[in-house]
C-alpha cells in the first residue's frame, strides 16, 4: 500500500467526460447529469482499507443526497490483473453488499481516472450545476486505525453548500488513500507513489 494524496485539481475545472460501463453492463456517462444539482464523482475499488473503512458513509451520502438532486458515480480504475478483488464482478458483489444506490462504474482504460487527475482511492471531485469544480479532497478527518468516527463532514459541508446555493470553502485538505494501481507504462505524470 502506498499512502499518495490528492492531486487537488484547480477548482473551476469542468468536469471530463466519461461513458463507462456499470455493474449491470449499462453505459454511464457525463451527460446523464446534465440536470442534476450536482455531481459527485468518487474514485474508489472494493480492496482499499481506506475505501473499506469509509464505505458505509460513502453509501449513506448516496441515500442522503441523491433524494436531494445530487448525482452520485463511483469509479474504479484498478488494474484488475494485478487487483483482481477489483474486478467488474466483484464491483457487482461490492455495490449490492455495500448497498450502493449509485452507479459503480469501471474504468478499464484508465482514462477517465487521468482525465480527473486521480490518485488515490478514495478521492472526491464535486461539481456544481454547471458541471464546475467545487470540492475536491477528503470525506473527513477519519482515517483507519484512529478512532476518529467516520462523519463525511467535510465532504457533507461542501455538498450542502452547493444546494443551498452558497460558495464552497476553499480551504480543502486533500483525500489520503492507497494509489489506484495503474497498468504497467500507464502512471500519469503527476503520479507521486
Amino acid at each position: 500500500m502506498v499512502l499518495t494524496p490528492s492531486t487537488m485539481l484547480q477548482l473551476g475545472s469542468p468536469a471530463p467526460e466519461f461513458a463507462l460501463s456499470d455493474t449491470d453492463g449499462n453505459t454511464v456517462s457525463l451527460d446523464d447529469f446534465e440536470d442534476a444539482r450536482a455531481l459527485l464523482v468518487m474514485f474508489i475499488c472494493n480492496h482499499c482499507p481506506f475505501v473499506v473503512y469509509v464505505a458505509g458513509e460513502l453509501a449513506r451520502i448516496g441515500r442522503d443526497y441523491q433524494p436531494k438532486g445530487v448525482a452520485v458515480v463511483a469509479i474504479s480504475a484498478n488494474n484488475v490483473e494485478s487487483h483482481p478483488a477489483d474486478s467488474p464482478q466483484k464491483m457487482k458483489e461490492e455495490k449490492a453488499n455495500r448497498g450502493y444506490t449509485f452507479p459503480y462504474l469501471y474504468d478499464e482504460s484508465q482514462a477517465v481516472a487521468k482525465a480527473y487527475t486521480a490518485a488515490c482511492t478514495p478521492d472526491f471531485f464535486l461539481f456544481d450545476a454547471g458541471m464546475k469544480l467545487v470540492y475536491r479532497g477528503q470525506l473527513d478527518d477519519s482515517r483507519p486505525n484512529d478512532d476518529l468516527p467516520v462523519t463525511g463532514a467535510d465532504l457533507r459541508r461542501a455538498l450542502d453548500a452547493v444546494l443551498a446555493g452558497k460558495p464552497v470553502s476553499g480551504e480543502q485538505k486533500p483525500s489520503i488513500g492507497c494509489n489506484i494501481k495503474w497498468k504497467p507504462g500507464n502512471e500519469p505524470g503527476y503520479f507521486t507513489g
